[in-house]
């Protein structure tokens, strides 16, 4: 009789346990970012202006920063995440696609292409994500990209040069769909830049 009331007392306290949880609320739904952008995705209506052909590399990055996490620094020299939000991909492939886009769509290469492929290039762009997050200032995010740069002669495997890049984009609002959109406009900004570099540099091809 002992063996079967400890049991019975074993099975209810189990029930009440289940029942427990299915009251328990729902956990926060993921939001998933894409990475915005205002460029043109049309194809240029005229031919390049020079046959050169760019190799993009996905970035080098922190173990933070090569994640889907957007992430954040509310203060001093602490890095976080935005909670119950991601991004679509880890962040330097989201990069890599981004200068893809950005220099397809100005039509002035003949032809870009990422590092997944294994078409050939005159040139690669390869390059360090140091940055990829939003910061506090005064209370106020703003969004900051560091990126380290090289330009490589495919053929020799030559450095032909090294910059870099900081971009820093206040964000309108302090919620995060518009932190999100800075983070476009960011990556636009740097996606023009480097493109213009590119270009300038591209003369000391051999």
């Amino acid at each position: 009789m002992k063996r079967a009331s400890l049991c019975r007392i074993a099975l209810a306290a189990m029930a009440m346990l289940l029942s427990a949880c299915s009251i328990l609320p729902d956990s926060e739904p993921l939001r998933v970012f894409l990475l915005p952008s205002a460029i043109t995705t049309q194809p240029p209506a005229t031919q390049p202006e020079r046959e050169l052909t760019l190799r993009v590399r996905t970035p080098q990055a922190s173990r933070i920063l090569a994640s889907p996490r957007i992430a954040v620094v509310p203060q001093g020299h602490q890095i976080s995440a935005y909670q119950g939000a991601r991004w679509s991909d880890a962040a330097p492939t989201l990069l890599r696609d981004r200068l893809i886009e950005a220099f397809q769509a100005s039509g002035q290469l003949a032809s870009v292409s990422s590092d997944d492929g294994g078409v050939h290039a005159d040139l690669e762009l390869i390059g360090d994500l140091r940055a990829f997050q939003s910061v506090y200032l005064d209370g106020s995010p703003q969004v900051l990209i560091r990126f380290d740069a090289s330009l490589i002669d495919s053929d020799s495997q030559r450095s032909i040069a090294s910059r870099r890049f900081e971009i820093r984009q206040p964000s309108q609002d302090p919620q995060l769909d518009a932190v999100v959109e800075a983070f476009g406009q960011a990556s636009d900004e740097l996606s023009r830049q480097l493109l213009a570099w590119v270009l300038a540099q591209s003369g000391a091809k051999p």
